[in-house]
């Protein structure tokens, strides 16, 4: 069972008072070069930097005293972790948290920072699963699951129920895919709210996992994905695929050049920062210049996590 905009509306009561309302930009000289109005949902502003917080404090705010009581935990080479990790924080829990041992530095500090237990990891989905299994039976621990869980996809979707209340009239919405959280809450809010508006999400080349399950309308796991987009390597669930299947339009592909030259673009016309990951839908557009031009078009902006000492330009 997916949620429904019910569900998404009750997660976005429940969070409200613990994360941040994020602006929406738009750069004048982005819709001159696109022939369009881009309306940018900047999650790089969330608490913990990226849109991971909301589904993570929903999830968090589900469970009882006794659940936050043994602490919470995840496997998460980024965004997930972080957000878990300082949600766990605020709420007076403890997070344990299974990285990869090549997860970026700079996340790597953020999760510490936020007073979670780490356990590296191989980076492989069968050694963080494995290790995971370890600590839950060492702690007690509750599993919050990156992307494939109800609630975690529910309040993923509250980004979208923000944009689209100041920007009601947009034509096409878009995030990036990587395990299809923010893109099933988004696209579950988007289509119930306004039938007519198009989904849309942008992948890697490199990394198009959920491309290929998207057209093959079966769950195709990532194999050796190679990408700058760190935060878009893993593969869909089961339960973010069927939300996928039934309400989103189409994937877009897009090379790792076009990546850097929206990265960079944002940067030095929106003077944000964004990492890799959030720049994947706007450099979908880059490459797949058809049906959308004169059209206004709503990008989420996944995050901003990026490690500063080696940035892809």
């Amino acid at each position: 069972m997916i949620p429904t905009l019910i569900d998404i509306r009750e997660a976005h009561n429940r969070i409200r008072s613990m994360i941040h309302r994020t602006p929406v930009m738009s750069s004048q000289f982005i819709n001159q070069e696109f022939g369009a109005q881009i309306y940018f949902k900047c999650e790089n502003f969330q608490k913990a930097g990226a849109f991971k917080f909301r589904g993570a404090t929903n999830s968090c705010l589900t469970l009882n005293k006794e659940e936050l009581a043994r602490g919470v935990g995840t496997h998460s080479s980024g965004n997930h972790a972080g957000a878990l990790a300082k949600v766990a924080q605020l709420l007076g829990s403890q997070a344990h948290i299974v990285m990869p041992s090549n997860s970026p530095e700079v996340k790597k500090r953020a999760v510490a920072g936020y007073g979670a237990k780490i356990y590296y990891c191989e980076p492989n989905l069968l050694a963080r699963e494995n290790t995971m299994e370890k600590v839950i039976d060492q702690t007690g621990c509750t599993f919050i699951h990156p992307y494939n869980r109800f609630e975690i996809i529910a309040g993923q979707g509250t980004a979208a129920i923000e944009l689209l209340e100041e920007h009601p009239d947009l034509d096409i919405i878009m995030t990036p895919v990587g395990g299809g959280g923010l893109l099933s809450g988004t696209a579950i809010a988007a289509k119930s709210l306004f039938p007519d508006i198009r989904v849309l999400a942008g992948e890697p080349l490199g990394a198009n996992d959920a491309w290929q399950s998207f057209r093959q309308k079966k769950l195709i796991p990532s194999d050796n994905p190679v990408t700058m987009a760190d935060g878009l390597l893993t593969s869909l669930g089961e339960m973010t695929l069927d939300a996928i299947l039934e309400y989103v339009d189409d994937i877009l592909l897009c090379k790792e050049e076009s990546i850097v030259a929206a990265m960079r673009l944002v940067w030095e016309r929106m003077k944000i920062i964004i990492e890799p990951s959030s720049a994947v839908p706007l450099a979908s557009l880059m490459e797949n210049r058809e049906g959308w031009t004169g059209k206004k078009v709503g990008i989420i902006l996944s995050g901003g996590n990026v490690d500063l000492g080696n940035l892809p330009f």
